[in-house]
């Protein structure tokens, strides 16, 4: 039997940027945010902005887990403790949403994956919720239908400009705090799962070119907040273990619809790109025609054809509505963007938690996050090896 999305609690892990994008998404749902979890300060700060009863200083996750009024947990601290924390929860009969990528490595994301796999385990999601953008599924559809044909090949870039400076900074450039992979397993995944969820097909073969531009850069004498300014006087230098940018060939297996086997795909990634905000944009070239989409225009699709005209379909209007229905909430002339692809995606989590697990299950799930570390892992061993390597 269904329960209504309000009577589940939520207990949020983290209070950095993206921790607030959860509470925000959640609230809007209708979910309750009865905890929230981090540095003494910060969490007691969160707390007092959203209205959060329960404040676990000290990152003191353990307790928060054994609240009776925490149903959901949603891990968005950094990622060197997602497995320890992804687990913990799990063991206390918690659903779980964590933040990407699942682990820093593919031997510990197993366990992860193993541990959902128990019978009577909790809902587990990993947050690659690109794939809930209306365009990501109207992509989909016209895919999996055979729109466009037998698809030939996928290209396109994810961009950002956040650490074009030697002096910017944030956790995520130290190996030790986000990965050995920063630009590629931080943004360039979502590329990969946006393109893997829209073909129906997993990437089963890389190969990769990573640099890293900046060998030397210049961090603050405390942490920050992901894109916060800081002044380069008080800054110490350190040298870069992770890459700023890298170009990646992707070859895709076989998908049950029958219109992806061995598709080849190719990927820009960089957060050194100046003028670049957040521009995830992809294209997939079929047989019968094309789409292509960025990020930062959201809410329209180009449609290529060789023997008609292009087309520009706008979202909430013909050919690109009953595709995407119940993922979109406004009409058209009324954007979305960045903000509802959260709500969407924890309101298919929340929707299968509430229903007992009786609806589809389109978010990415444990056994796609380890892919995506999987995954990583090969770009890291091709750029070494410079050759094709099988994830």
């Amino acid at each position: 039997m269904s329960i209504p999305l309000h009577q589940l609690r939520a207990g949020v892990i983290g209070t950095g940027f993206i921790g607030p994008v959860h509470i925000e998404a959640l609230k809007r749902l209708g979910v309750q945010v009865t905890a929230i979890c981090g540095s003494t300060k910060s969490a007691r700060a969160c707390a007092d902005k959203w209205g959060i009863r329960e404040v676990y200083g000290d990152y003191d996750y353990r307790t928060m887990f054994r609240s009776p009024n925490v149903d959901v947990v949603h891990i968005t601290s950094p990622n060197k403790v997602h497995v320890e924390q992804s687990l913990a929860a799990l063991a206390a009969g918690k659903h779980v949403v964590c933040e990407k990528p699942l682990g820093m490595t593919a031997k510990e994301t197993a366990r992860v994956v193993a541990a959902v796999k128990r019978k009577g385990s909790p809902i587990f999601a990993v947050n690659y919720m690109c794939r809930f953008f209306p365009a990501v599924l109207q992509m989909r559809a016209m895919v999996q239908r055979g729109d466009l044909g037998r698809i030939m090949h996928v290209q396109g870039h994810f961009f950002q400009d956040w650490l074009l400076h030697a002096t910017d900074y944030n956790w995520r450039l130290l190996a030790s705090e986000g990965g050995k992979l920063r630009a590629v397993g931080d943004i360039g995944t979502h590329w990969i799962d946006a393109v893997s969820f829209i073909l129906g097909a997993r990437a089963e073969a890389v190969f990769a070119h990573l640099e890293t531009f900046h060998k030397t850069r210049y961090r603050p004498r405390g942490e920050v907040q992901t894109f916060a300014k800081v002044d380069p006087k008080t800054m110490l230098p350190y040298k870069v273990d992770t890459e700023d940018f890298g170009s990646v060939l992707l070859k895709f297996g076989k998908a049950k619809h029958g219109f992806v086997n061995g598709t080849h795909a190719n990927a820009s990634i960089s957060q050194v790109a100046a003028g670049w905000k957040c521009s995830l944009a992809l294209g997939i070239y079929g047989t019968k025609g094309s789409v292509r989409w960025d990020l930062q225009q959201p809410n329209e699709i180009l449609v290529g054809r060789r023997d008609e005209p292009n087309q520009i379909l706008q979202r909430a209007t013909a050919g690109f509505s009953e595709d995407v229905a119940g993922f979109t909430d406004y009409p058209g002339g009324h954007p979305e963007g960045f903000p509802d692809s959260h709500k969407m995606h924890y309101r298919a989590v929340y929707q299968h938690i509430a229903s007992g697990r009786k609806t589809p299950v389109h978010f990415a799930t444990a056994e796609d996050g380890h892919h995506e570390v999987k995954l990583c892992e090969a770009v890291l061993n091709s750029s070494r090896a410079k050759k094709w390597v099988t994830v």
